[in-house]
């Protein structure tokens, strides 16, 4: 019988679902992964439900690995990013299965006004793995050279999703 209802829990953690997206009051948070070109890095996130469909969010993006350019390195405030922003959490609307959103959105950062778009599966209803990619829209600095590039050009965010 032990093993039976062993086999049977196993079963149901292996199958159970989380939800992706709740509404108002829901709370994510994300680390993962940063990968752009001259650099990689550790990217965490924070999203907050305000609507059915919207959540607002804060996210830090810090370059581990970042290339040299003509033998300097890269300081601080070339390797960090800091961005507030606004998703409409879509995943109901395109009436996808409940472990499962997709959110584009807009963003304004240290560097540039830009867009992001994202995808969460949830697994649990506490842990779900997540990807997102972003695009600057405006850059503040129109001659961008060297570091300037970094957090300032196509980026893509891999990594986990939990509710909070």
């Amino acid at each position: 019988m032990k093993k039976i209802i062993t086999v049977f829990a196993l079963f149901s953690l292996a199958f159970a679902s989380g939800q992706a997206f709740k509404g108002k009051g829901d709370i994510k948070g994300q680390v993962g992964l940063n990968i752009q070109s001259g650099g990689t890095g550790l990217y965490l996130s924070g999203d907050f439900g305000i609507g059915e469909n919207m959540s607002y969010g804060f996210t830090g993006n810090y370059l581990l690995n970042a290339d040299n350019i003509a033998g300097i390195k890269p300081k601080f405030e070339d390797r960090i990013d800091l961005k507030a922003r606004f998703n409409a959490n879509l995943g109901n609307v395109f009436q996808l299965d409940k472990k499962m959103d997709i959110y584009p959105g807009l963003d304004l950062g240290l560097r540039n006004f830009g867009a992001h778009l994202g995808f969460r599966y949830f697994f649990t209803d506490g842990f779900g793995v997540f990807t997102e990619a972003g695009i600057p829209i405006a850059k503040y600095d129109t001659s961008v050279s060297g570091f300037g590039y970094y957090n300032n050009q196509f980026v893509l965010n891999i990594g986990a999703s939990f509710n909070l």
